[in-house]
């Protein structure tokens, strides 16, 4: 593969023209398909394989039109102190309200009469006015959004306390500003890295245009492909930071190779040759992660994860195209002035070093050569502190509750979760998350005495609020049953009801023969995170798996490997427990923004590994190939991390805070989903860079000695040989007459 790749830098770096034009050429093409694509709906969203979606099914085909892709709005009144909803002048307010919203918009389908519907409060206080709409929220207009918020303004002024909840107010998310601020300190990072302004820019460059063309083709498919507003963010998370690292890493070796010495087509050859050898199994570790969201059988995770590994493909072929052709571009202005005076007295260094045998190295040892020596020296300690350190943050992990978010989750200065508010003191918690029973008879035609078995059983039920009468359809072999429990939508004890319906209707089946379905949101939130708990493991133990074989390929070990995803299991609990710390303890809510605190999103979890997995062995991979290289040279392995850190310690460094600013942006997002994924994805990569990769790593290594490279001959026989490290590239580049063939003869001849 290294000689593969070193023919693909060289013939970037000699055409590089016809490369930049490709991929400016690639960046127009998804912009004007972006540009021209109609507005992107919601993703729909279903649950295969569990009862609520059964039963979601069961509804569509024996209620045809009961259910709508419309958007919804839910118009919340409560009456001034002393006065009732159902005063005169109150419902000649609600009446005039309502011809406003039926007048306001064409899109508007219908809009109820709280005083026909039961949607008064006991208390007479309160009362909602239900809304529906022609079409989905996504393709609500500016216009009729604004003529719904300018009817609640309308309603305050007249004296009612007005909040509007429900989809028809929701739009996509906002990243904020602090997106903006990830990426300028990756910008600052980059330039401390490399001392030069023209350097920095490149890894900047080529990830904005490989986000460019991911997100931009997301954004043309997303009506084709059913994809939701936040696939397209997350891509762009993923890709910005995989990007900016990718391309950080070619940028080093190209600088690298310089230093010693080879001219600049050469340089760029045995960068993406070497490097690029290790950005394309890196990338390898993290689309294998992201892929395999695929079997936990949820459409809408399934679309994200493969729109989120299509931008690291992207940015995986930029990074091996694209940055030595610009680095042909830049010339000698890579290393910047002070870096050209710099890389002239290294050259001087370096002969010295040839003749005299001493290596500077030796003499002035950095920053990465220090620390790993200091870890050699106590590795025990190192070890202790390090898993110690993460075992005590992730303590929180064992309190784990997951859920969706709804408008309860909303930030509290929000109209939706007044609005939620409002009616869960006028109607109680359960208001908000009312339960559908769906009595399915067409077995006997007896759904209508099934029906009213259920409703009896299901009264007598803890944590049953109220059950409303049975409805049946038009054939009368179904029925459906709505229950309020007595807790909100996201409690145990909402849960716990679910069960005790289902258990209840499996004595009815015995009974009658009619199947008894529970569904509604709050059933499929309940059933969502069921599914994605037991989703975990099997997802795991896959793409650990597949992983770990590609690793054992890459490093020809199986302990290094196998301690690679002990630490990254170490570090994503970790992140996880202050996930937990943060977004359901309130522990610095305040100062991150978390207004309201409560379950972690369900699909957090699974995300989780899935994404952080591959980034984290990204730094594996950068690290190690290294201490590998210089292993494989005959160096001593203690040696062989010392070498490993040198080369490659301030690299790593860099490409970790530069991907922790990077996730980290993202926190300031409006949408608590985005704001979470954000954190939790910072915290993961910032453990597992600078704990596990820097710390646990060397310290581990170093306990094994040679038996961290140990790898059976016969499975050494079986494995194919993938040359990361370059040494056979680096035998045919030193004797091209012998194994280097034709080919390379001639690119030599070039240099």
């Amino acid at each position: 593969m290294a000689t593969f790749l070193y023919k693909l830098g060289r013939l970037a770096f000699r055409r590089r023209r016809y490369v930049a034009l490709v991929w400016v050429a690639l960046l127009a093409v998804a912009g004007f398909g972006a540009a021209t694509a109609s507005t992107a709906t919601s993703s729909s969203f279903s649950i295969p394989g569990t009862e609520a979606q059964k039963a979601f099914d069961l509804l569509d085909q024996r209620f045809p039109g009961s259910s709508s892709d419309g958007a919804t709005a839910r118009v919340v009144f409560k009456a001034p102190t002393g006065e009732k909803m159902t005063d005169a002048p109150q419902k000649a307010e609600v009446k005039k309200i309502s011809d406003r919203l039926t007048a306001g918009s064409a899109q508007v389908s219908s809009v109820s009469d709280p005083y026909t519907q039961n949607a008064v409060s006991k208390d007479k206080t309160t009362a909602y006015v239900e809304v529906a709409y022609k079409v989905s929220s996504a393709e609500l207009t500016d216009a009729t959004r604004a003529a719904l918020e300018h009817t609640g303004e309308q309603a305050r002024a007249e004296g009612l306390t007005t909040e509007i909840g429900g989809d028809a107010l929701q739009v996509a998310p906002e990243t904020g500003a602090t997106e903006i601020i990830g990426v300028a300190v990756a910008a600052v990072v980059l330039v401390i890295t490399f001392g030069s302004l023209l350097a920095a820019g490149l890894p900047l460059l080529t990830a904005l245009i490989g986000v460019g063309v991911g997100v931009s083709t997301v954004t043309a498919l997303a009506n084709v492909l059913d994809l939701g507003s936040t696939t397209s963010i997350l891509a762009s998370m993923i890709g910005l930071a995989v990007g900016i690292d990718y391309a950080l890493f070619i940028v080093s070796r190209y600088r690298a190779e310089l230093a010693e010495g080879r001219e600049r087509e050469d340089a760029a050859g045995r960068a993406v040759g070497t490097a690029g050898s290790a950005v394309v199994f890196a990338g390898l570790t993290v689309v294998i992660a992201l892929v395999g969201l695929a079997v936990v059988n949820i459409p809408m995770l399934s679309k994200m994860g493969f729109a989120a590994a299509g931008t690291v493909v992207i940015a995986v072929l930029i990074a091996l195209t694209l940055i030595p052709a610009l680095l042909g571009f830049a010339g000698k202005r890579v290393h910047g002035r002070k870096g050209r005076t710099a890389l002239e007295g290294a050259l001087a260094k370096k002969r010295e070093a040839d003749r005299t045998g001493v290596e500077e190295a030796e003499k002035r040892p950095n920053l990465g050569t220090r620390w790993a020596r200091f870890v050699l020296r106590k590795p025990v300690t190192v070890l202790i502190v390090g898993v110690l350190g993460l075992g005590a943050i992730a303590i929180p992990a064992a309190s784990l509750e997951l859920g969706l978010p709804d408008d309860g989750s909303q930030p509290v200065s929000t109209t939706q979760r007044k609005a939620y508010d409002l009616l869960s003191d006028g109607f109680g918690p359960g208001f908000n998350g009312p339960l559908v029973v769906v009595v399915d008879g067409k077995a006997d035609d007896n759904a209508k005495a099934a029906a009213t078995e259920v409703s009896d059983t299901v009264k007598k039920l803890d944590g049953v609020a109220a059950v409303t009468p049975a409805h049946l359809n038009k054939a009368g072999d179904t029925a459906t049953i709505t229950v309020v429990p007595k807790d909100r939508p996201s409690s145990v004890g909402t849960e716990n009801l679910v069960h005790s319906i289902r258990d209840a209707g499996g004595t009815v089946k015995a009974d009658s023969g009619a199947d008894v379905l529970v569904t509604g949101a709050t059933a499929m939130n309940i059933d969502f995170s069921q599914k994605m708990n037991d989703a975990l493991l099997p997802y795991l133990a896959l793409v650990v798996g597949l992983a770990f074989l590609l690793l054992m390929v890459v490093f020809r070990s199986i302990l290094v490997p196998l301690k690679a995803a002990l630490g990254f299991l170490l570090s994503v609990v970790a992140a996880l427990g202050a996930v937990v710390a943060v977004f359901q303890w309130g522990w610095l809510a305040s100062l991150l923004g978390v207004e309201q605190t409560g379950p972690v999103m369900s699909m957090m979890p699974i995300f989780m590994v899935g994404v952080v997995f591959g980034l984290a062995m990204d730094y594996e991979v950068f690290l190690v190939t290294r201490m590998r290289e210089a292993y494989v040279h005959g160096e001593a392995p203690d040696q062989a991390i010392v070498t490993g850190f040198r080369h490659g310690a301030r690299v790593v460094t860099a490409a970790a805070v530069i991907m922790t600013a990077v996730f980290a942006g993202f926190i300031g997002a409006g949408d608590s989903m985005i704001k979470m994924i954000g954190f939790g994805l910072a915290v993961a990569v910032f453990f597992d860079a600078f704990v596990v990769r820097m710390a646990i790593v060397p310290a581990v290594l170093k306990l094994l000695g040679n038996r961290a490279w140990w790898l059976p001959r016969w499975l050494d026989r079986i494995l194919p040989n993938v040359d990361v490290e370059g040494e056979q590239l680096r035998k045919r580049l030193a004797d091209p007459g012998g194994d280097g063939g034709p080919d390379t003869d001639r690119e030599l001849a070039r240099v």
